[in-house]
């Protein structure tokens, strides 16, 4: 998985459809005078006046750059269309990289989760969504395809397992135990963990992708430190401060991503995925999220956001849609056949299909990787 955005290495005319994303990035290329055709998302350019009225920018688009009114009519005039900030919203729709958990929980430590980023997002969207303002609904549009773009651009050829399960699975348990264990796993076998970025299993596997670089007794060791607060209810700031100080004790841990939803308001991101891509629409995030596990779905219990979930990725791999199919295991025989009988289902709809033999049911997380592998999923060096 990249860890920085990547552009296409084709040779290229100066600026030629260049996305900037960063001041860094900005400032490499204003160097030359090559902003002629390029794509500047977010990126503060107030310091930068000198270096927009000497540059070429003919034919390039300026998304949610902040900048000097005389750099601005400039800029115009010289054939570059600027879309400027939005003033007054706690997002910015144009943002050109994804989420990171200290962004999202910016001023928990002081403040608590309700003055957060995350929380006025909610906050604003929950005021929004059913206004029938269209320059809301398109403010949410803006940023989840920006979303969507940043998300492309750092998954760009990485093998992603999806780890999908329900939020109320609570730390302390051998169940979320078992889910990080897994997120390990799959991480140390070269895998890129992707999860629905919430609490619950969600974090358990970002959490074991977390620990991957880390010695075994490390896991232990949080989650022990972690059963400490085990839901986020009633709590969301006690529980992601727990979070946040494992991250501490343990900095700078293996990369994974959370694609979680405002939509749903009461499941706050978890701080163990190092990247976070945050929708508004949860129907682009589930097709997102499952269209980019490119290297197979790993279902854990869960209720009916994980049973759409099944079914989401069935559907693709019964019309063949999206190419080959792709692996589909779920854990926990009793409760995929007894408690929710999803499995002779997903079996009868794949009954002489190519999907047949890319589903597998498995006792428990343990088995999940070999299952992986026995489906036709390689380690990404294979």
């Amino acid at each position: 998985m990249q860890q920085t955005p990547e552009h296409a290495s084709a040779p290229q005319l100066p600026g030629e459809d260049r996305e900037i994303e960063t001041l860094a990035e900005f400032d490499e290329v204003s160097g030359r005078g090559a902003l002629a055709g390029c794509r500047v998302q977010a990126v503060d350019l107030t310091g930068r006046t000198a270096a927009l009225v000497a540059a070429d920018v003919a034919g390039a688009v300026f998304l949610g750059c902040p900048m000097d009114e005389d750099a601005a009519a400039k800029v115009r005039a010289s054939g570059a269309l600027v879309f400027p900030p939005v003033p007054g919203l706690p997002f910015n729709p144009y943002r050109g990289l994804l989420y990171t958990p200290d962004d999202l929980f910016a001023g928990l430590a002081d403040e608590g989760y309700e003055a957060t980023p995350d929380a006025h997002a909610y906050d604003w969207f929950q005021r929004t969504k059913a206004d029938g303002d269209v320059f809301s609904s398109m403010l949410r549009a803006i940023h989840d395809d920006s979303i969507s773009d940043a998300l492309d651009e750092l998954l760009a050829g990485a093998r992603v397992v999806g780890v999908m399960g329900g939020h109320a699975m609570a730390r302390g348990t051998d169940a979320y135990a078992g889910a990080a264990r897994l997120g390990r796993a799959l991480a140390r076998a070269g895998f890129t963990v992707a999860t629905g970025g919430g609490p619950g299993a969600m974090e358990a596997a970002n959490l074991g992708a977390y620990a991957a670089v880390f010695a075994d007794e490390m896991l232990d060791e949080a989650l022990e430190l972690l059963a400490k607060a085990p839901s986020f209810t009633p709590s969301v700031t006690e529980w992601a401060k727990a979070a946040f100080a494992v991250r501490e004790r343990w900095p700078s841990g293996g990369p994974s991503v959370g694609i979680p939803t405002w939509f749903y308001g009461h499941e706050p991101p978890n701080a163990f995925a190092s990247h976070l891509a945050k929708y508004f629409a949860n129907a682009t995030r589930e097709d997102g999220l499952l269209a980019r596990s490119n290297a197979g779905v790993v279902f854990l219990p869960g209720a009916a956001g994980t049973v759409q979930e099944v079914f989401d990725n069935a559907t693709p791999n019964y019309y063949e849609s999206r190419g080959e199919p792709t692996p589909m295991v779920l854990v926990d025989r009793t409760h995929w056949t007894d408690h929710l009988p999803v499995w002779p289902l997903l079996k009868a709809l794949a009954r002489d299909r190519p999907m047949e033999a890319r589903i597998a049911l498995v006792d428990n997380v343990e088995e999940a990787p070999e299952a992986l592998r026995n489906l036709g999923v390689g380690t990404p060096t294979d």
